[in-house]
């Protein structure tokens, strides 16, 4: 049972968990987005999101309170100047977690964390004009292909040309053997 376990320790002590979510915090408002792994991914969405809802306000108070969790002054300005006037409408939900697969290396979880106005997937959070019009085409299964059987002669060309085209391209690379992995 985990009642009342609200808090995902990380594996560290208070003091390294507290460290390392002021550093990935710091990392996020710089580059408005990191991988990290999920469980960390997580706790920093949960870590950063106050920070944020401070930073929508500029004030002297605010701005100590903000530098006693990130304590680093860089990282306040840009918070304050560029990431502020961005999530200043917006009343929640700044960032977005985004599974993005296992590292090769330990196949830990691992996860983007972005901030949603800064976000990758559209460009930087601003809406384009041709995102922003409905399309008059209707889509169809068959993706715009055209319907109706081959011939036989279509049929073949088809492969012909296949057959050209492949003998044209380089050899392909050989295949690599997993590595075993422990003892006997």
């Amino acid at each position: 049972m985990r009642h009342r376990n609200k808090i995902n320790h990380l594996g560290r002590d208070t003091q390294h968990r507290k460290a390392l979510m002021s550093n990935l915090a710091v990392s996020l408002i710089e580059k408005k987005h990191i991988t990290t792994t999920t469980a960390k991914a997580k706790a920093l969405r949960r870590y950063i999101e106050p920070i944020l809802t401070r930073a929508k306000s500029d004030s002297t108070h605010n701005r100590r309170i903000v530098f006693s969790q990130l304590r680093q002054k860089s990282a306040i300005d840009t918070l304050f100047g560029e990431v502020a006037e961005k999530i200043a409408s917006r009343p929640g939900g700044y960032t977005r977690v985004i599974k993005i697969g296992n590292r090769p290396g330990d196949n830990a979880d691992l996860a983007l964390i972005e901030l949603v106005d800064f976000s990758l997937l559209n460009g930087g959070g601003e809406a384009t004009a041709a995102a922003a019009e409905p399309t008059s085409k209707k889509r169809t299964r068959r993706g715009g292909k055209k319907s109706g059987p081959k011939t036989a002669d279509a049929k073949l060309g088809d492969k012909k040309a296949e057959r050209k085209h492949s003998s044209t391209t380089a050899a392909p690379e050989k295949k690599r053997m997993p590595r075993k992995v422990g003892g006997s």
